[in-house]
């Protein structure tokens, strides 16, 4: 696992919003080094543990890490020459039976070098470690009162092209360290969670005509959804898992539906002779965004849910797409260039539907499909830059981003 530290640059932000600020205005995080204690695997293999455990720490945004790699036995006595840092964070990885690995972490408060934090932890297969260190993260950073990282241990699912009109479902962890491929045979997309929990996904499969399906990732049950002629995607799930928001294009011109799961009833939200797609909720599901072409060219648009009114969101850029929503907040993609010969710009930007907020939360190459955390304070989203892919991860508050590279994939859409 790699990963590059990005301080973010260009921020703009306009009036005021009071719950969402930048609340670190000074590096005085506490420093934390690093031991490996492992019993388990060689030098390249504790060298990619090593990797993960800082990558997890940097991320959180709530530590300075030191990244020297070092060894120690577990149960070791405090090294004098660490005592400068505030903490010391000490982890073996060991071998169980079959496919089982476990993980015992130990850190101590410096510079007394009391020990403060024990666990262990445990997978039955081994190419899921990197849950074992997420989760050893967010446990440490909970135990120190630390702002909740939660999300480190959630899926990232996305559909991959593999081949013309071929592409499979993979999951992987945020750092796209574990990867399993969950659907393959023919042209499977638009991949999205069915609920908070991860258990299930919503995809569309592409033939003579889209099916949307759901597939459990546990059990492995699939079932047909739904039907129609030219396009249907999933692009949101209610709260409760009872409604989904259904791009469909039934008389071949694309509308937002609320298709509800317990009647199989499909209630059209939008009512445009264009295109209006990618619909998400916003204000307690009262209403809801999407991007539509009504103005010439993609925007931002907001309605209530019953009402044929619609509001625009977004007064900057001439290309407005991809957005994502979050209790009163949106993130959107928007096209910065307009150039012919040579790839443009399209960043990200964070807006308000209670205020005039704005904030840019990208500076350069092609950023596309950002999705909120479950809390809202983190941004996932797929990087294209300098003929390179990456995944990135942006903490709003701590105005900081990490990407992290896609090696050679083609994605055509990620959710979280």
């Amino acid at each position: 696992m790699r990963f590059l530290l990005i301080l973010m640059t260009g921020i703009f932000l306009f009036a005021s919003d009071a719950t969402l600020e930048i609340v670190k205005s000074a590096d005085n995080r506490p420093t934390i080094a690093i031991q490996d204690a492992s019993e388990f695997g060689g030098d390249l293999t504790r060298r990619k543990f090593f990797r993960l455990v800082m990558g997890d720490l940097k991320v959180t945004a709530h530590f300075k890490v030191d990244d020297t790699y070092r060894t120690a036995d577990y149960d070791a006595m405090v090294d004098p020459m660490l005592k400068s840092d505030n903490y010391l964070l000490r982890y073996r990885f060991r071998e169980g039976e079959e496919q089982r690995l476990y993980m015992d972490v130990k850190a101590y408060e410096m510079p007394s070098g009391t020990p403060i934090f024990e666990r262990s932890y445990r997978v039955e297969n081994r190419a899921r470690y990197p849950f074992l260190i997420h989760q050893a993260i967010i446990d440490f950073n909970d135990y120190l009162g630390m702002p909740g990282v939660h999300w480190m241990k959630r899926y990232v699912v996305f559909a991959q092209n593999t081949a013309p009109r071929q592409a499979d479902i993979v999951i992987a962890d945020y750092t796209l360290t574990y990867r399993k491929k969950i659907v393959s045979g023919g042209l499977n997309i638009f991949p999205k969670w069915a609920d908070g929990d991860q258990r299930g996904i919503y995809y569309t499969k592409v033939g003579t005509r889209p099916v949307l399906y759901y597939y459990n990732i546990y059990t492995g049950e699939q079932r047909k959804v739904a039907v129609s002629d030219g396009m249907l995607v999933c692009s949101d799930v209610s709260r409760d898992g009872t409604k989904l928001l259904l791009t469909m294009a039934p008389d071949g011109q694309p509308d937002i539906y609320q298709y509800h799961l317990d009647s199989g009833m499909k209630e059209r939200l939008t009512f445009y002779s264009g295109i209006d797609v990618s619909g998400q909720y916003i204000d307690g599901e009262r209403r809801i965004v999407f991007v539509s072409d009504r103005m010439g060219y993609p925007n931002i648009f907001a309605a209530k849910i019953g009402s044929r009114a619609v509001q625009q969101m977004v007064f900057h850029g001439r290309n407005n797409s991809s957005c994502s929503a979050h209790g009163h907040y949106i993130v959107y993609s928007s096209r910065e260039t307009d150039n012919a010969f040579a790839a443009n710009t399209f960043n990200l930007y964070l807006i308000s539907t209670q205020s005039d907020y704005i904030r840019r939360l990208t500076a350069n190459g092609v950023n596309q499909f950002p999705k909120f955390s479950r809390d809202g304070e983190t941004i996932l989203y797929l990087k294209h830059y300098a003929n390179q892919s990456a995944l990135g991860i942006i903490r709003l508050d701590y105005n900081e981003g990490f990407l992290f590279p896609l090696k050679g994939q083609q994605i055509q859409s990620i959710d979280w």
